[in-house]
């Protein structure tokens, strides 16, 4: 098959589109499409210094390596930063690979560890007794994580490398969860409010995470292949799965659930009076204590008693 836009060789096949594709011109829509959504959700001004938060796999070193591409007419200021979550020989290979990639770029990389944080590691956490995941404490670890490190560095605007799958996962493990409140958390882009002190965005909103892949090894990217061990604790690899084959059988159905949990997730509105703040820390919540503060008194109570 020939590329639909150049006529070179195509080597790749974007069944929801019907369109064929060569390298060049595959790696170029990819690049085109995360120009596109940070315009259609207005993620970025002018000068703004970002914050990227790269952890060493495929979608966050994509992520870099675009956005430094197609801000520096901007002129804006990058800033990396890798969390260590603290999962024996996890982040090795991955811390390395992130300073590498940073050196070429001649950008700045801070590493941030939970330990240092939050006086745990991930494999501390997961060895003692409690009633969630490990990995649900690590999603909450990591986003409490993200604002500290913001507020550290000064930062305007906070982007993470979630992909269009990743959004939809939430959607349904939020629905799953009859947790409807957080459904407006896992929009492209939260704007400055009283619950986010920095804006967040996902520049990847709208790309599939197979592509993502593919854009990364068009590219000869080394990343970060070892899955994390705690990762099938919970239902998103189920969920994964599913979608994956759903996709595989109707082209475009992961795009028709994005937009409607985009739909959706606009849709709910979130009354003054649901937000408290949390007794402890201070950061807005729905409840007397935010899920936070309270994992975190559950574990130093099982770390005494142990």
């Amino acid at each position: 098959m020939i590329c639909s836009f150049c006529g070179e060789k195509a080597i790749y096949y974007r069944a929801y589109s019907g369109k064929y594709f060569c390298t060049t011109c595959f790696k170029k829509s990819i690049e085109e499409k995360v120009i596109k959504t940070i315009s259609k959700y207005n993620m970025l001004n002018y000068g703004e210094k970002i914050l990227l938060m790269v952890s060493g796999g495929k979608d966050s070193l994509a992520m870099l390596r675009i956005l430094n591409k197609i801000t520096k007419e901007h002129a804006s200021e990058i800033v990396v930063a890798t969390i260590d979550e603290g999962i024996k020989e996890y982040r090795d290979d991955a811390l390395e690979i992130v300073k590498n990639v940073c050196n070429e770029l001649n950008l700045p990389h801070h590493i941030f560890k939970f330990k240092d944080l939050f006086g745990y590691t991930i494999d501390e956490i997961a060895s003692l007794k409690k009633e969630y995941s490990t990995c649900s404490i690590c999603g909450i670890f990591r986003r409490r994580a993200m604002d500290l490190i913001a507020q550290k560095l000064n930062i305007q605007v906070v982007a993470t490398a979630h992909n269009l799958d990743d959004i939809i996962q939430t959607f349904l493990i939020n629905l799953l969860n009859n947790d409807l409140k957080r459904l407006k958390w896992n929009l492209p882009v939260h704007y400055e409010t009283s619950i986010f002190p920095q804006r967040r965005i996902k520049p990847l909103a709208e790309i599939y995470e197979e592509e993502l892949a593919l854009y990364s090894f068009l590219n000869n990217e080394r990343f970060q292949k070892m899955a994390c061990p705690y990762m099938h604790e919970g239902i998103r690899s189920q969920i994964r799965e599913i979608l994956n084959e759903l996709e595989k059988n109707h082209p475009g159905i992961k795009y028709s659930l994005y937009h409607s949990a985009i739909g959706v997730s606009n849709s709910l509105a979130i009354s003054k009076k649901e937000i408290k703040k949390c007794k402890i820390c201070g950061i807005p919540t729905f409840s007397e204590k935010c899920s936070f503060c309270t994992i975190l008194a559950e574990l130093k109570n099982e770390n005494a008693n142990n």
